[in-house]
């Protein structure tokens, strides 16, 4: 697979993990990762989101778990390569059933969304066979820090079952971007992002492409100090 080349780091990735997408690096680039010092990534696949992170937060220390053996071969790979490898740890492990005393400032995930299908492809990363949203938030509430974030990028039509989970699980909806793929299309996914604390929620719009195939200036100012545009 072709390598992805970010300013400061690349991503070696393999036909067997899901891609470097937009979804990754959106979340990579808005996540509140500002005030942690422990993050914590639930389904790491190639490791893009932790890399982008500690991009931004200088100071954090990282741990990525993947169930997917292959995913967290290739996250190691990355991690081991890039300029940011003494704060980046990552595990093989379910993270239903990760046990750990620690409790994490921001825990950050781009989750499976597609319900179970007859297609074999991406079939972990891509389709709720081995965590379902349920799981990933309750768990998310487990171990979270007193004051803790806990951010993901999921498709607009899971938007108030997940609230409403979040809730649940006394987790307070702080943050909501509605991102757009195209100007004056509908939302097509949304960043959330929960924690322990009521809040008034700031909501925002994000617009990636102006036209087709011509990306927003909102697009290319959030992610100029990361991707290498020709």
């Amino acid at each position: 697979m072709k390598l992805f080349t970010f300013k400061q780091f690349e991503i070696q990735q393999s036909k067997d993990v899901f891609r470097v997408g937009t979804d990754g690096v959106l979340l990579g680039a808005l996540a509140d990762v500002e005030n942690a010092s422990s993050v914590l990534e639930v389904g790491t696949g190639t490791g893009l989101i932790s890399l982008m992170l500690a991009q931004r937060n200088v100071q954090a220390e990282f741990l990525g778990l993947d169930i997917n053996d292959d995913a967290a071969k290739l996250t190691q790979l990355n991690f081991e390569n890039s300029p940011f490898h003494a704060r980046l740890k990552n595990s093989h492990q379910d993270f239903k059933t990760f046990e750990t005393e620690d409790r994490f400032d921001l825990i950050v995930s781009n989750p499976p969304y597609f319900e179970e299908s007859g297609s074999e492809k991406d079939k972990i990363a891509r389709q709720t066979i081995e965590l379902n949203f349920r799981q990933l938030i309750s768990k998310a509430a487990e171990l979270l820090s007193e004051k803790g974030m806990f951010s993901v990028i999921i498709p607009v039509e899971a938007g108030e079952v997940f609230i409403s989970i979040g809730k649940e699980n006394k987790l307070h909806l702080n943050r909501k971007v509605s991102i757009r793929g195209i100007e004056n299309s509908k939302a097509k996914r949304l960043i959330l992002e929960f924690s322990s604390q009521v809040k008034e929620v700031n909501e925002s719009d994000f617009i990636i492409e102006k036209s087709p195939r011509q990306y927003s200036d909102q697009y290319l100012e959030l992610t100029k100090e990361f991707h290498v545009f020709k």
